[in-house]
């Protein structure tokens, strides 16, 4: 489904990623993992064109997408959630969530029918802006508009992170709800380990820009993590 070939990615004139490969099936959870400044994040990044600029082959569904805009991309089906959640904080969280609809050309402009499954409170405060809502609600916030893109391959950049501990849970069932129920194929960037061995299907893990082991969610052993994660 996902395709990456010797990618290489930059901001301006700094090489982050080196010569990246992967490919991942439809409905997979992939993790990646590292330590922090390894390039995690500018992988996804990567993937939404939102770096300067990259080498190599990006295709998704057989579709080259690495010489294409990030509008074309989100059209084409990438959903993405960044770190920090970069939501509007003056609209509402309704206006919010519909910000997803543009990139979904069969959309009509309404809110998807699994939102409010997965976050009644979003739905019963839809008039309130979304910088009012505490950090949980808002990386709720964040999942429910990139599901409004109607994406086939969701990113995620550690979506727990910074959230209040009664949250993280729901967010970690969200996930596996999405994977599971609409066949949601995820790219998760993690450090929560115990989650990360929990939710994926496959993993790789990065250090300084450089896919340096990966394998399938049953082979992220303790050994791995100690090496590669521990600071």
């Amino acid at each position: 489904m996902l395709t990456l070939q010797s990618v290489n990615s930059f901001y301006g004139g700094s090489h982050i990623l080196h010569d990246v490969n992967f490919s991942l099936e439809t409905g997979k959870i992939l993790s990646v993992l590292g330590r922090n400044g390894v390039g995690k994040s500018t992988l996804l990044k990567t993937l939404m064109g939102l770096t300067s600029s990259m080498t190599g082959s990006l295709t998704l569904n057989e579709l080259e997408l690495g010489d294409q805009t990030t509008f074309y991309r989100a059209r084409s089906g990438m959903g993405y959630v960044p770190q920090g959640r970069e939501i509007i904080p003056d609209f509402s969280v309704k206006e919010n969530i519909l910000m997803g609809r543009f990139a979904d050309q069969t959309s009509k402009g309404e809110i998807p029918d699994i939102v409010p499954e997965l976050f009644p409170y979003l739905m019963d405060n839809l008039d309130r802006a979304g910088g009012l809502l505490s950090g949980g609600q808002q990386q709720q916030l964040a999942i429910a508009r990139a599901i409004a893109t109607n994406p086939q391959v969701l990113l995620l950049d550690e979506p727990t992170e910074g959230i209040q501990p009664n949250i993280v849970e729901q967010i970690e069932d969200c996930i596996l709800r999405l994977n599971k129920e609409l066949n949601l194929t995820i790219i998760l960037v993690e450090q929560n380990i115990r989650f990360a061995k929990r939710a994926s299907d496959e993993f790789l893990i990065l250090d300084n820009g450089r896919l340096v082991c990966q394998g399938s969610g049953n082979e992220l052993t303790d050994d791995l993590a100690n090496q590669y994660l521990t600071i």
